[in-house]
């Protein structure tokens, strides 16, 4: 009992290696008072949740154990999947292909929809963001894509969620078409691009890349190819996002290995129901990306299955099995071979935009985006553009990411200056930005660059100029994609008009 007039101890919980004071508890909106767990079902089908997060999964596994939690030298709740053959066998056999035991042979895989998220939420800064990407494709009716660069916030909405906030896109080479676009094997700048935005504060978080097809109204309407009854992703595209994913593993210190999963995002412009552009975020399950890497499974001509591979002498491939409610509705496993539906190793994510637009460029204008060929040059004509449709304001225009891409590609700052630069963008205190400028030598030799260079007549934002003209174009007749300097089709050979 407590003394008479003395403050109550607030109750603290501690659970595995967490602890919170429960009055601190406030990113569990309307949580039951009596269950604090993120991971409880009933509140998840109360609020409509339909995947945990990460951290409720990983607290869901450690609660599961807590005996094993509390012991110092027991093993990290979570292990990576593997499914091939274990090197290194200390049987007494010959290393495969020469022999193979129970020990060192993977076991058979049964698919079931992940129940939890890396990522739970994708939400851009301002709408403006995606209507910049979008524009490439109202210009020449050919698809692009581009990396994703902003950082992973706290979600308040699901439980212990993530959400990864996008500030910028960067588009690198690619050879667009109507139907896809092919990247270039090696990004030349890709590096450059990376290191600026970790200058930032920022990191690449995803892709983002479109499927937009005109229905010919004149309206804007684009055809919905992406539905129930067809698709939503397809299965070489499964392939592209686990590959993907699996260059960005996330560190994870659960983990046996150090990294578990990955958190890198895929949203897909496309068009929905009502013939509107549509956002739609997505992941490759993590039994899916181990499938991936492992190879497991390919893509098919039938964009709604993927294939399972069979064994050769020297690669194994275990069984895979799926489960599903047949039409009574009981539970049925089925052999996943040959082909089983995309959607067991699909994860979907929601998606939106702020109430309040938020600013980590401030730029009033957008510059050149880069890699649009006729589209969008950029050169220090364009930078000229760019400050002066700024108002002259250079604290406003040097916060653009697409010009400080190119800034730094163009060799005009030295390093200590491009630090001081990069680190007064970051801080967005307009004062701390005017006296770096000023006391900035660098810039002042790309102030008299622009003052001795004439505006371009046309930028990205605006209308397309001549130069446009030579920008790639699709046959309306047989729709190959065609070089801009061409006037008739190199496929089917009848004119562009």
């Amino acid at each position: 009992m407590e003394a008479a007039g003395t403050a109550p101890t607030p109750c603290v919980i501690t659970v595995c290696h967490w602890r919170w004071v429960v009055p601190e508890l406030r990113f569990l909106p309307d949580f039951p008072p009596s269950f604090f767990q993120p991971y409880d079902q009933n509140y998840m089908e109360k609020n409509k949740i339909k995947h945990m997060s990460f951290h409720a999964h990983l607290r869901k596994l450690n609660a599961a154990n807590r005996n094993a939690a509390k012991n110092v030298n027991a093993l990290p709740p979570l292990d990576e999947p593997s499914f091939a053959v274990k090197k290194n066998c200390d049987a007494g056999h010959a290393p495969y292909p020469q022999s193979m035991c129970a020990k060192c042979q993977p076991s058979a895989i049964v698919l079931q929809q992940q129940t939890y998220r890396m990522v739970d939420h994708v939400e851009f800064e301002s709408a403006g963001i995606v209507d910049e990407f979008l524009s490439f494709w109202r210009k020449t009716g050919l698809q692009r894509l581009g990396y994703l660069y902003g950082r992973y916030e706290r979600y308040s909405e699901v439980p212990l969620g993530v959400k990864a906030v996008v500030a910028a896109i960067y588009e690198p080479q690619q050879q667009p078409a109507v139907d896809g676009v092919e990247l270039v094997e090696h990004e030349p700048h890709g590096k450059t691009v990376d290191e600026l935005a970790h200058a930032l504060g920022l990191q690449k978080v995803g892709m983002i890349y479109s499927d937009l097809h005109d229905d010919g109204s004149g309206t804007g309407k684009v055809i919905c190819r992406r539905k129930a009854e067809t698709f939503f992703v397809s299965s070489a595209e499964i392939i592209f996002m686990a590959n993907a994913q699996a260059d960005h593993p996330n560190p994870c210190r659960f983990s046996t290995s150090g990294k578990f999963g990955s958190k890198f995002i895929t949203v897909i412009v496309s068009g929905d129901a009502e013939k509107n552009i549509h956002l739609s975020a997505y992941q490759v399950s993590n039994i899916g990306a181990a499938m991936t890497r492992d190879g497991i499974i390919d893509a098919t001509v039938k964009a709604n299955v993927l294939r399972v591979r069979d064994s050769t002498s020297t690669h194994y491939v275990p069984d895979v099995f799926y489960k599903y409610k047949n039409k009574y509705g009981a539970l049925v496993q089925e052999a996943a071979r040959p082909t089983f539906p995309v959607e067991y190793l699909l994860v979907s994510l929601t998606e939106g935009f702020p109430q309040q637009p938020r600013t980590t460029f401030r730029s009033t204008s957008i510059f050149a985006v880069e890699n649009r060929g006729g589209l969008a040059t950029q050169d220090m004509s364009a930078v000229r553009k760019h400050m002066d449709a700024c108002g002259g304001d250079m604290t406003k225009a040097l916060s653009d990411f697409h010009l400080l891409v190119y800034l730094k590609s163009s060799g005009v700052f030295s390093d200590s200056d491009w630090a001081r630069l990069l680190s007064a963008v970051k801080s967005g205190d307009v004062k701390v930005l005017e006296k770096e400028l000023m006391q900035n030598a660098s810039f002042q030799t790309l102030s008299v660059i622009l003052s001795e260079t004439p505006a371009t007549t046309s930028s990205s934002s605006g209308q397309p100029s001549a130069a446009a003209a030579a920008a790639p174009w699709s046959c309306r007749h047989c729709t190959f994609a065609n070089a801009g300097s061409r006037r008739e089709c190199d496929m089917c050979g009848l004119p562009q008009d």
